[in-house]
């Protein structure tokens, strides 16, 4: 029975023997969570300062996402779109309103929204922009992180999330990120350049925040040369860097804009492509859909995780408590060799770890984190990434910064 209680050693000797290796998890095992603190099942409390990847920005088991899930799963959960339901025209009013766009197409995890608005950036080149059929290319960046599709790893220069899953899917150009004289390279090419997709921040390489002003004239450069730009805000989006999206920062409006995790609040899976009518329309009944998209459930848990970002300012603290976190790490940037440097924007930050790619020093910091009570997770061999949920207070933050300072200062002790 899944009621039964277990210890941690007998939860991880479960997931070894009968689920697929397919993730190197931290051996901590949880239980419990509620706003900025996990549980594991022998009872220690922890901070999470992961946020299941900026899922949980709006922290856990918020009050108000359980109650809306619980009472909508109480009354209808999926209807398939086969029908109408009376929750999703209200979500989608709701959202499009939100993010200021005509229109949604709603999925669930945000790999298959990467992959809805890569169909939908195609359609649309081939129907409106009139290129060529099966001749539509998309810039994408180098150490680009999307999700891990087959399309996805297609255009991922990450080894291990490709080697031995081909062959892979065409149409796609790889260009450096940060680099505006490539893309402007990129786009003169060719006449069959349909979309930019690009994550303002960088999430899975190690938070790397690109140079001021680069999104804004990578815009510029899109309209120039009539090509769709794409922002993939999955892990960026919903308050996550100090603005409702990270775009924002740059006062860039995409033409499609990609959402997913916090869209839910992390209490269900609920991610959405957005795109004004004149991208959107070129979708066309049965051309392209999923079974629970836009099911009641997720329509429900959706609206609720939006107005607590809103009603609780989480955009404004995450962009308050981000400069404060980063301010106090780096005084020990300043008297510690053992990290190179903090960077961030809001409450998605990293620190470089001063070791080489493929050792196990960051990975070794993050178990004496554990143990000190506080749960991060390396990125790239030798970066911690630091995004706790924006609901953290001042105070709270502050007790993070002393037990991450405390753990690295004992590190190299």
């Amino acid at each position: 029975m899944i009621s039964e209680k277990i210890t941690s050693q007998q939860a991880i000797d479960l997931e070894n023997k009968y689920g697929a290796h397919n993730y190197h998890p931290l051996p901590v095992v949880l239980t419990k969570g509620e706003g900025v603190y996990v549980w594991d099942v022998e009872g220690k409390r922890y901070y999470d300062f992961l946020s299941a990847y900026s899922a949980v920005n709006q922290g856990h088991c918020h009050p108000k996402i359980v109650a809306a899930l619980t009472a909508q799963a109480q009354n209808l959960t999926l209807t398939s779109r086969a029908f109408y339901n009376d929750v999703l025209g209200a979500y989608e009013k709701y959202v499009t309103s939100y993010f200021g766009f005509d229109k949604v197409l709603p999925m669930n995890s945000g790999a298959e929204a990467v992959e809805t608005a890569i169909k939908l950036c195609r359609k649309y080149a081939y129907e409106q922009k009139g290129i060529k059929e099966n001749e539509a290319q998309i810039i994408v960046c180098k150490n680009n992180f999307h999700g891990r599709t087959t399309t996805i790893i297609s255009f991922s220069n990450d080894e291990d999330a490709r080697k031995n899953f081909g062959p892979y899917t065409d149409g796609f150009i790889k260009i450096e990120y940060d680099n505006l004289a490539a893309l402007e390279a990129a786009l003169a090419s060719s006449d069959s350049i349909a979309g930019f997709l690009v994550e303002p921040i960088q999430g899975e390489a190690g938070v790397y925040v690109p140079t001021e002003g680069y999104l804004s004239k990578a815009k510029a450069l899109c309209e120039k040369y009539g090509v769709l730009f794409i922002a993939d805000e999955v892990q960026t989006g919903i308050a996550r860097t100090g603005k409702l999206l990270a775009v924002d920062h740059e006062n860039v409006k995409p033409d499609i804009l990609i959402l997913g995790k916090a869209l839910s609040g992390g209490a269900y899976p609920v991610s959405a492509v957005l795109a004004n009518d004149a991208i959107m329309e070129v979708i066309k009944p049965g051309q392209h859909g999923s079974t629970f998209g836009g099911n009641p459930l997720a329509c429900a848990v959706a609206i609720a995780a939006l107005d607590v970002i809103k009603e609780e300012n989480l955009a404004e603290n995450a962009d308050r408590l981000g400069n404060l976190f980063r301010s106090e790490i780096q005084k020990l940037v300043d008297v510690n060799d053992l990290v190179n440097q903090v960077r961030g924007k809001g409450l998605l930050n990293a620190i470089l770890i001063n070791d080489a790619e493929d050792s196990t020093t960051a990975w070794d910091i993050c178990l004496k984190l554990r143990d000190n009570g506080l749960l991060a997770k390396p990125t790239h061999g030798n970066i911690i990434r630091f995004a706790p949920p924006l609901v953290m207070t001042e105070a709270q933050l502050l007790d993070c910064v002393s037990i991450i300072t405390k753990t690295i200062t004992e590190f190299t002790s």
